[in-house]
């Protein structure tokens, strides 16, 4: 894992942008590691590197999201190796929601099925990147601002 994040942390904006995209998709994959190094070690700019940040991490959210779009609930347990009784739990949650919960698919492990569940739901695909940029964009900026002050 060491050498997969120092790989990211010498490609600056667009390391952090694949690290982001990464962590944003359903493979376990911590992004504020990288975010973290390049702040503190580096002389990246903060807002673009939080900006490339949330660009990747949404764009992660989106290949859930268009995954959701294209498989059943069955085979998206298959493949994803999710059970399909919590896939159905978060569709029917997210069906009464709408796409602003979107804002909440940075959390561990739920965010994925919440993207998945936007998807199968076939949610607004705006409303699904607006709310996805709000709330992975605000969830950097408060791991960072203890870095980001030093």
């Amino acid at each position: 894992m060491e050498s997969l994040n120092q790989f990211f942390i010498e490609y600056g904006y667009w390391g952090m942008a694949m690290a982001s995209f990464l962590a944003g998709t359903f493979v376990p994959f911590s992004s504020e590691v990288v975010m973290g190094t390049l702040l503190a070690t580096t002389g990246m700019d903060p807002v673009l590197t939080i900006a490339s940040g949330t660009i990747g991490n949404v764009l992660g959210s989106m290949f859930n999201y268009f995954i959701g779009r294209i498989g059943s609930i069955e085979q998206i347990s298959r493949w994803m190796h999710i059970k399909e009784r919590r896939l159905r739990k978060t569709r029917d949650y997210v069906e009464k929601r709408g796409s602003w919960i979107a804002a909440f698919s940075f959390l561990p492990i739920f965010g994925t099925a919440i993207s998945i569940s936007l998807g199968i739901l076939r949610a607004n695909v705006w409303g699904v990147i607006f709310w996805s940029t709000v709330g992975k964009c605000i969830r950097y900026i408060i791991f960072m601002l203890p870095i980001i002050a030093l």
